[in-house]
């Protein structure tokens, strides 16, 4: 069995990969080779810890992701989040492959957000605000600068502190970045992100201007709920696994609302963006099989 540490996949891991692979993940999703499972939701006995289990196969891919967060790491000067990979022989089901992940994973889920902001944002979009000053938002933000060309960050958090402090780690890395309350993000915004643990709407939906691109990422459970859903009555929405979203997405909270899995548009079988006025929103719930083929892009650069 081989086993890759988290030193060896932090350091191999970068936007240009995490979005080369989660793209052609988001594409297979949409074809028979590809068999996702129901996610599985768990918690552990310390007080707001949680841990999941994503599953895929395909004809040469078997495994999970298991995701966990122990909201008292911090108190011992460990992560808080962890991410490991599994994957099993496809002929035998023997275990193959264990990938420590965790900042792979933060890569990967930010390479989804950026697929669907380059396919569906406007070309000229290049105002991103951001929800969320947390451990996935920045990644967002660097992932989505490094596929358009982004002239402006709005950050909105509920902390000023931690708001502050975020800014000052994006202004380090070439980032120009502000501080702004919601409906000011809104206002200025092409490309908006959620990246919270939310459980009720961050803004307004009318402080939503035409043309916007939205890519939320936070829902992963029941319950989780980010954009209010009177957005969806004038909106296009896209999502990266309809099944998955529907139940635990963002897309929980619609009923009966047409929903467009980002492969089909990647592949060109059905419409992104129509026009420039389009407001478009895309739900990233995180998929098994995105977490499958970057293992197995990394396996592949060290043997």
């Amino acid at each position: 069995m081989i086993y890759m540490s988290e030193t060896q996949t932090a350091s191999l891991i970068t936007h240009e990969f995490a979005y080369s692979a989660v793209k052609e993940a988001l594409v297979a999703a949409i074809s028979n080779e590809v068999t996702l499972f129901p996610v599985v939701n768990a918690s552990g006995p310390q007080t707001g810890s949680m841990f999941s289990l994503k599953s895929a196969s395909t004809s040469t891919l078997v495994g999970w992701k298991t995701g966990t967060y122990w909201p008292n790491n911090h108190l011992q000067n460990k992560p808080c989040h962890g991410t490991t990979v599994f994957l099993l022989s496809p002929e035998t089901g023997e275990l193959i492959a264990a990938v420590a992940s965790s900042k792979v994973n933060a890569y990967r889920t930010a390479a989804a957000d950026a697929v669907a902001v380059d396919y569906l944002a406007r070309d000229d979009a290049s105002v991103l605000t951001v929800f969320g000053t947390g451990h996935q938002a920045e990644y967002e933000i660097l992932a989505i600068s490094a596929i358009r060309n982004i002239s402006r960050v709005i950050v909105v958090g509920r902390s000023k502190t931690k708001t502050d402090k975020f800014i000052g780690r994006l202004t380090e890395k070439g980032v120009s970045a502000e501080a702004g309350e919601a409906q000011y993000g809104c206002a200025q915004a092409d490309i908006i992100v959620t990246a919270t643990t939310a459980s009720e709407p961050l803004f307004k939906a009318h402080w939503v201007k035409p043309g916007t691109h939205i890519s939320a990422m936070g829902a992963d459970k029941v319950g989780k709920h980010e954009l209010p859903v009177e957005l969806y009555q004038h909106a296009t929405l896209f999502c990266d696994y309809k099944s998955q979203s529907v139940v635990i997405g963002e897309f929980q909270h619609t009923t009966n609302a047409p929903i467009t899995e980002i492969g089909e548009v990647i592949t060109a079988h059905s419409l992104g963006r129509a026009s420039a006025e389009d407001i478009t929103v895309f739900d990233s719930s995180g998929i098994a099989v995105q977490d499958l083929f970057v293992a197995a892009r990394l396996l592949e650069l060290i043997q």
